[in-house]
């Protein structure tokens, strides 16, 4: 039995599955809660379906691009998991994972979140006999730069706000094909992709896997405080 986890935004989800079918899963929004929700609930999935922790025998995770709060603790989740069980490690990619469903549709498929500011995160992915390629690599853009890109009916999926869809539907017309993506459907498109990399014999290595960020997070440094003059010595 597989554990697919996806922290990869406020929307998360996690699924069990027997060589890549689904036996169950579970999602819910979050409000930065990753930590003290992420194995309450998992514990809760598993007495759903009456298993052990023992009986998970690899666990896959959603790599990124995502928040950083988020990614990080599905990735550490994971690792412990795997190095406290001694079972194989699958890192996905997120967006992989979004454009997996619509991968039938022979269109070029583009994951869209948003990404702070005015920037939107995005991928564009197309299927290839029974592969996903992905035709152009992860990055940091704006709505209008990818409009200008698309030249040819596109699928647009993932956590798309609703003024971007407005804006997407108003710059490409019928060219936007857009379809939001159910965090719970991402999780299984996760589940599935990872057991095909474990039926390949492929898995990643705990200590060298990490995830994908495509800015660096956001840290605060302290101000300087100035210290206070020295007073006067006393005559």
């Amino acid at each position: 039995m597989e554990l697919a986890i996806d922290t990869s935004s406020n929307n998360v989800g996690i699924a069990l599955s027997e060589k890549g079918e689904i036996l169950a899963s579970l999602a819910w929004q979050t409000t930065q809660n990753h930590t003290t929700e992420l194995l309450p609930n998992l514990v809760c999935l598993l007495e759903r379906i009456r298993v052990h922790m023992d009986s998970i025998e690899a666990v896959i995770v959603a790599r990124g691009p995502g928040s950083f709060n988020g990614l990080r603790v599905g990735m550490s989740t994971a690792k412990g998991l795997a190095f406290s069980l001694n079972i194989p490690l699958v890192g996905v990619n997120t967006f992989e994972a979004e454009a997996f469903p619509f991968a039938f549709t022979g269109l070029p498929v583009r994951p869209v979140h948003k990404a702070g500011r005015d920037e939107v995160a995005t991928a564009l992915y197309r299927q290839k006999g029974d592969e996903l390629r992905r035709l152009e690599e992860e990055n940091i853009t704006t709505v209008e730069v990818i409009c200008l890109r698309t030249g040819q009916k596109t699928l647009f999926c993932g956590e798309i706000p609703f003024s971007l869809v407005l804006e997407l539907r108003q710059n490409l017309g019928n060219r936007a094909i857009i379809s939001q993506t159910e965090n719970e459907t991402r999780v299984n498109s996760l589940a599935t992709l990872g057991w095909q990399r474990l039926n390949r014999g492929e898995q990643d290595n705990p200590v060298t896997l990490q995830p994908l960020y495509l800015r660096p997070p956001h840290i605060t440094v302290p101000r300087r405080r100035t210290p206070f003059p020295p007073r006067p010595r006393k005559k």
